[in-house]
């Protein structure tokens, strides 16, 4: 482009120079019009090359700007997953440390439950195991006392040697706050005709029942405020009824022991 102004001025003056015929003059007019051609399509493809320039400029400042957005919107994302995954991590942690408590807490019950059913079957050892059983049932020490142990038939007054049973398994509770007591009297279907010693019907007789055991447990040592009496009368039965072998199974009294659950359930209030 620089050299194309010198040459048309050459041209130009060289048609004043004497000497120079129309052909000469006609071919450096000739020139002049190329070189004209040429600046001019030179010109052209500089402005179409600026204007390109210009809008790749353009169009690299956006695609920058765009891309500086993606990117500080993936970072944001990923600051804030960050920050979701160390608040679930520490929740985790939280709930584990929880898991871990409940398991600790209820390992230690089983192993009361474990020691209080072996206290209470070396206590009552030497009693017959048809009259007197002692067993672990959902976490529960269960000492089931048969009616022949206890009880003449129809009766709420208890034998000697069942007494002499009471007096053994309350020594072996006393002092021990950890125990919920339950006596839980049951009997056959068979009806009681009229009142017998005061019961009405077999609910009647398996309360009554219930409440003379109490009487005799916390007399013996028993603190009150950890024994209830109740009775389930015919419907809980642990045999069908229909021989007097199952007859004899169903009427017999239970007593329920269960750990208490003071610190599991402070934990399960926890949060």
């Amino acid at each position: 482009m620089g050299n194309i102004l010198p040459t048309l001025l050459l041209a130009t003056g060289l048609l004043t120079l004497p000497g120079c015929n129309k052909k000469e003059i006609a071919a450096l007019q000739q020139q002049n019009a190329d070189l004209s051609r040429s600046r001019d399509e030179l010109t052209k493809s500089r402005d179409q090359l600026q204007a390109e320039k210009s809008a790749l400029l353009q169009s690299s400042t956006r695609t920058q700007a765009s891309l500086s957005a993606d990117l500080m919107n993936k970072s944001n994302q990923v600051s804030q997953l960050n920050q979701a995954l160390g608040t679930t991590e520490q929740d985790l942690a939280a709930k584990n440390a929880r898991v871990a408590e409940l398991q600790r807490v209820l390992d230690e019950k089983d192993a009361a439950t474990k020691a209080l059913r072996q206290k209470v079957s070396d206590a009552l050892l030497g009693f017959n195991s048809k009259d007197l059983q002692v067993n672990v049932k959902n976490g529960k020490v269960y000492v089931s006392l048969s009616e022949q142990l206890l009880f003449k038939s129809g009766a709420t007054k208890v034998d000697p040697a069942g007494q002499d049973a009471l007096v053994k398994l309350a020594n072996a509770l006393t002092g021990n706050k950890d125990v919920n007591i339950l006596v839980e009297g049951h009997t056959d279907n068979v009806p009681i005709k009229g009142v017998v010693n005061g019961a009405k019907d077999n609910w009647d007789l398996s309360v009554l029942r219930a409440t003379e055991i109490t009487r005799l447990l916390t007399a013996a040592g028993i603190d009150p405020t950890q024994i209830t009496p109740s009775g389930r009368g015919q419907y809980l039965p642990v045999a069908a009824n229909d021989t007097p072998q199952d007859k004899a199974l169903n009427r017999r009294t239970d007593i329920i022991l269960t750990p208490k659950l003071d610190e599991l359930f402070s934990i399960l209030n926890t949060q």
